[in-house]
């Protein structure tokens, strides 16, 4: 387990989460639970391992109480959960949750069509259910479609900075994820919010990106976010993923394109690149599953690894 080496920048494995929920096969839980083990092994310290939300409405995640239980046992890894409500908030933590990603969208279409609410209302179930939350339990608030709606189109930054602005006192100390859902936001945009919000809220949030690769500015736009300073990266193994309520919305950002380009950067990432490649390509050989990426494709061809 690489717990000591050195990051520049800390990179979130979204795979069994994000990579996961769009495919319909059921995958087993084994084979979750070692893909979350693997991520591990290869330096990934931080990785979503699931969601707990209606087994109806994705059931493919139905099981992650059972991955969380077992990636609870991965010291130092930190396994989080996304959550979408202070119901499934509280049955998160009554599972042994330690990290807490509350997610709710800036543009109310996309938040009606995901969790069946409006901004408002979910803004106020996640006031509630910070007021459960004990301090050595961490939060995320994640905020989907921060850039842009499938629904509506590009999102004006004001409505991003009022909602961050209504919900930071609630717990100034969290973590704010700001979130390309569809996948159209560009460089020039994603610097732009970061640099406004940076601004107006300072440091005392810490800041993370979440970006798809629907159209190829994926990796630009994490650079772009790393030049306004956020050092916290969502990626999926083999650019898996994609919002099942964002129509169009592809998959996320590879991870290891994003360690590629940090690392030819010269900046450190703590990920071990060939264990990291040897599983991406299985995610992508998945029955169903959808990849994406480029470092994965041109190092496989030359190592004739795997065939995606």
């Amino acid at each position: 387990m690489t717990t000591s080496i050195a990051r520049d920048v800390d990179i979130v494995e979204v795979g069994p989460r994000d990579g996961f929920q769009g495919i319909d096969l059921f995958i087993p839980t084994e084979q979750k639970i070692s893909f979350v083990e693997r991520a591990a092994a290869a330096g990934l310290k931080r990785i979503e391992v699931g969601s707990f939300v209606s087994a109806a409405a994705i059931p493919q995640l139905a099981d992650t109480a059972s991955v969380l239980k077992s990636a609870l046992s991965l010291s130092p890894v930190l396994p989080q959960v996304l959550v979408p409500s202070e119901k499934r908030g509280k049955e998160a933590m009554e599972n042994g949750a330690r990290m807490l990603v509350f997610v709710l969208s800036v543009s109310e279409p996309h938040n009606r069509n995901n969790v069946r609410r409006t901004p408002t209302e979910s803004a106020a179930e996640y006031q509630r259910l910070i007021a459960s939350v004990p301090e050595d339990v961490g939060i995320r608030l994640s905020l989907a479609t921060a850039f842009d709606c499938p629904f509506a189109g590009r999102v004006d930054e004001r409505e991003t900075l009022a909602m961050i602005e209504h919900l930071l006192p609630c717990r100034p100390n969290v973590e704010i994820c700001l979130c390309d859902t569809t996948g159209r936001a560009d460089p020039d945009h994603v610097g732009t919010l970061f640099r406004a919000a940076v601004s107006a809220f300072g440091d005392s949030p810490t800041w993370s990106f979440h970006g798809h690769d629907t159209y190829g500015m994926g990796l630009a736009n994490v650079h772009a976010a790393f030049r306004q300073g956020v050092r916290i990266f969502d990626a999926s193994f083999g650019g898996l993923g994609g919002c099942p309520f964002a129509p169009g919305a592809t998959g996320n950002v590879a991870t290891e394109d994003v360690v590629w380009m940090f690392e030819r950067m010269g900046i450190a990432t703590g990920i071990d690149f060939g264990a990291l490649i040897d599983l991406s390509c299985d995610a992508a050989a998945i029955p169903g599953a959808i990849s994406g990426g480029r470092a994965r494709e041109a190092l496989s061809a030359k190592r004739s690894v795997c065939v995606a």
